[in-house]
């Protein structure tokens, strides 16, 4: 529950925040105004004595973070994809926050899966091992299924964790509050949709059956793509508070050495990892938004592995389509049909002027196609593009927010593989198949044919659907203005019976 009793969690997240020096790390990144500079300081250091002092070998923000706990941790894990939110230099070092707590007792673990699967664990494994990998929400345990003798992963919530994220949380909508109350300025920001969106990802995170689907639904999408795989998931040792799925053996994404060791081909995998997520974006619109070397394996045949499915990203075909004009129009240095795009799709007010949009786009565009081909990076673009479509009017659209920050993520997971990658070179060809499947005159027929499809489903009940209709406007009074539905009902009907036709004459 929100209210004055989270008035001491957010004294003692004050007094942690300023005895690790993170106070001022947050405080810089935000541009934070006097007045809450001083709000904070009178929070934080006459109580800095009451906060935890953390690791000191970490930098400030991840030390204060990870002395505050799991909701903390999970809150960083988030902002650090966010850094139009925090600025560059605070979700660098939120990116490398390590994910890792002390587990709890094997005994708990199997407790609860005894509890949530209704059979004792000996029954549903030959074998279950201590804690491999404890993080803010879970831990995961290597065991060997029963029936079958297969390695598996399973994955348990902590205990409590739910009552525990909810508290913390009440805490953080406090804080939001006090936040915009104190700083008009800040409003632009939006804290208390921050914290909402966190809230949204928290609730999907602590019901494991969501994450099973997510993963179950990842995997349909991507079962042909070459070089990439997922664990499977084992719907019978799965609940809402545990997950069981094949255990991967693979070499870390994030160890150079290693992969070296191994003999992969790190400007291959560099390649391929940017690939696979344009495609799972553009192609699917369901893609891995927690994309970070920590999520990703190589195994020894040089597949790529993903794997923890908490947070996903989801865009209708729709701004698919718009996305990828988009970014067409940037690689082929056509803002004049990228200004056109955003107008088409609403994206910018109509009253805006076209021909402005489109100079502003081309000072976004030019200064980055002007760099070294190496050196430039798809996520600043669509970074510098929304800053422009700010200014114009343009609504935060949360979807591409989400998908804009993956990128940058990808994009450093790419780098970080094979420094001198050409992002562009890389995303040219998906793109243009992209356009090429989706935005042609086949593209056109099948939508023709999806449409067809939908008013066949509405058949038998379409003679009921124009009877009411035409009753409406007889029994409107002449009062109110009449509404004209013929010409929209002869529309419907036509584009209907054209798209019949044509997806009779495709199939035929």
């Amino acid at each position: 529950m929100r209210g004055p009793h989270n008035i001491w969690r957010l004294v003692r997240t004050g007094a942690t925040l300023e005895r690790t020096g993170a106070m001022k790390v947050v405080l810089d990144a935000y541009d934070a105004p006097p007045l809450l500079r001083m709000a904070a300081r009178i929070v934080g250091w006459p109580f800095q004595w009451l906060g935890a002092k953390g690791d000191t070998t970490m930098p400030p923000a991840t030390r204060a973070l990870t002395a505050l706990g799991p909701a903390y941790i999970k809150f960083g894990q988030v902002l650090s994809t966010r850094p139009d939110l925090v600025g560059d230099d605070l979700a660098v070092q939120l990116r490398v926050l390590q994910d890792r707590l002390p587990p709890f007792p094997i005994a708990t673990a199997k407790a609860t899966i005894e509890e949530e699967l209704d059979h004792p664990v000996d029954d549903l494994y030959s074998e279950f091992s201590e804690p491999v990998a404890a993080a803010s929400i879970a831990q995961v345990h290597k065991a060997r299924l029963r029936e079958t003798g297969e390695a598996v992963a399973v994955k348990v919530l902590r205990p409590g964790i739910e009552k525990a994220f909810r508290r913390d949380i009440d805490a953080f909508y406090l804080a939001a509050s006090i936040i915009e109350f104190l700083s008009p300025a800040s409003r632009r920001l939006r804290p208390s949709d921050v914290i909402a969106h966190f809230d949204g990802v928290v609730k999907g995170e602590l019901d494991l059956r969501l994450e099973a689907a997510s993963a179950s639904t990842f995997a349909s999408n991507t079962e042909h793509d070459d070089g990439f795989g997922l664990p499977r998931i084992r719907w019978q040792q799965s609940s809402r508070r545990v997950m069981t799925m094949s255990w991967v053996e693979g070499t870390s994404m994030g160890d150079n050495d290693a992969l070296d060791a191994a003999g992969h081909d790190r400007n291959r995998l560099g390649a391929q990892v940017l690939t696979l997520f344009l495609n799972h974006a553009l192609r699917d619109g369901f893609f891995h938004a927690d994309m970070h070397q920590g999520n990703l394996k190589v195994a020894p045949d040089g597949k790529i592995i993903a794997y923890d499915f908490g947070i996903m990203g989801h865009i209708d075909e729709y701004t698919r389509r718009v996305y990828a004009e988009i970014l067409y129009g940037f690689i082929k240095r056509d803002y004049d049909r990228v200004a056109k795009v955003h107008f088409e799709a609403g994206y910018v007010p109509a009253h805006q002027d076209v021909d402005e949009f489109a100079r502003a786009l081309r000072a976004v565009g030019e200064p980055i196609f002007g760099m070294d081909a190496t050196k430039i990076s798809m996520g600043r673009l669509l970074s510098y593009l929304f800053d422009v479509t700010e200014r114009f009017g343009m609504e935060t659209r949360t979807e591409l927010i989400l998908l804009q920050r993956t990128m940058v993520v990808v994009e450093g997971v790419a780098r970080s593989l094979s420094p001198q990658i050409n992002i562009w070179e890389i995303a040219r060809p998906v793109v243009e198949e992209y356009i090429r499947r989706n935005l042609g005159p086949r593209a056109l027929a099948r939508d023709l044919g999806q449409t067809a499809e939908v008013l066949a489903r509405f058949g038998p009940r379409l003679p009921r659907l124009v009877e009411r209709a035409l009753m409406a406007q007889v029994d409107r009074p002449e009062t109110q203005p009449r509404r004209r539905i013929w010409p929209w009902l002869g529309l419907g009907i036509g584009l209907g019976a054209g798209g019949a036709a044509l997806l009779g004459f495709l199939l035929s």
